[in-house]
């Protein structure tokens, strides 16, 4: 009975020291911890209107799990905000009878007029 004890011990001890170890190397199943504010090194251009280039100039830091979701939502937040811009300026060009510059005639079904 004292052996089957003794190794039941041992058993549990080594379960608990195994639990330990693997908490260590993979961590405790936290969320990631947040970005400190003003820290992303993700940057839009603030001097002009976004364009295509600077879009696909962006690039995202890799985190061990992927992309880091503030970066991203950041990123996606400031071109929502950049393009909402563009089409009241646009709006606003329309209202007003002016045709941007460079800016074609379309249809109701998006084609250019020819």
């Amino acid at each position: 009975m004292g052996t089957f004890l003794v190794f039941l011990l041992g058993l549990v001890m080594f379960a608990v020291l195994l639990f330990l170890l693997a908490s260590v190397a993979f961590g405790r199943g936290e969320e990631m911890a947040p970005a400190p504010p003003d820290s992303t090194p993700v940057e839009l251009p603030d001097d002009r209107p976004v364009r295509g280039d600077d879009v696909r100039g962006v690039r995202l830091s890799v985190a061990a799990r992927g992309y880091r979701m503030r970066e991203v939502d950041w990123v996606l937040q400031q071109l929502a905000e950049a393009l909402d811009d563009r089409d009241r300026q646009l709006s606003e060009l329309r209202d007003a009878g002016a045709d941007p510059p460079g800016a074609a005639a379309y249809d109701e079904a998006g084609r250019a007029d020819a």
